[in-house]
């Protein structure tokens, strides 16, 4: 399990701070090292001790070597947040996928349900309202005429000689004839009233 790459990002920012102290510090040792040598040769030392200059030289090998292993440690910390960074960035991107790849998927549902919907409930060669529709909405419309005191019409047509034009000009003549009969009866109701064929050659 990787850890939390801001966490372990801020976590190398300290250190790098702590690595920065470091290298100042022994920078200013080195600086005072330096001065005193420069004193002592100025008060007519002509050579500094051999064991001193080993054992400063030591101490201030030892200082770098520990700031090496703090950067060393600082760079691991780095990539290790830059390898978690992209890991996050990676199933991001594949959920941001998956997302869109669902949604996609509920358009098509919810277009698919409607379709369904809409053959259900609606006659195939007019378009019209069906018999299940037009149940629906005359339940509705009584219910409606009862509470507001209305009263309710209800017209049936039935076309006269129709099979006759199946059988003798084929069903898609009959169509035609359907849906211009469905499209004059629409152009003469209002928007509230239902034209609905219910089968056949009979229309409400």
């Amino acid at each position: 399990m990787t850890s939390d790459p801001p966490a372990a990002l801020e976590q190398a920012l300290e250190q790098s701070h702590d690595v920065k102290a470091k290298v100042e510090a022994c920078a200013d040792d080195l600086a005072l090292k330096n001065d005193a040598a420069q004193r002592e040769i100025a008060d007519g030392a002509t050579t500094l001790p051999a064991d001193k200059a080993l054992q400063e030289s030591q101490v201030v090998e030892a200082t770098v070597q520990e700031c090496a292993d703090d950067l060393h440690e600082v760079t691991a910390t780095l990539a290790r947040g830059i390898a978690d960074i992209k890991q996050v960035e990676v199933a991001l991107t594949r959920s941001r996928a998956a997302l869109v790849e669902a949604e996609a998927a509920l358009v098509t549902a919810q277009d698919d349900e409607r379709h369904a919907t809409s053959r259900a409930l609606h006659d195939a060669a007019t378009g019209l309202p069906n018999r299940v529709l037009f149940d629906d909405r005359l339940a509705q419309g009584i219910s409606l005429a009862e509470r507001q005191g209305w009263t309710l019409a209800v017209m049936f047509l039935d076309l006269d000689g129709f099979k006759s034009v199946n059988d003798g000009h084929g069903h898609a003549t009959g169509d035609l004839i359907l849906r211009q009969i469905a499209h004059r009866l629409l152009q003469h109701t209002r928007d509230e009233d239902t034209v609905c064929r219910t089968g056949g050659d009979e229309l409400l």
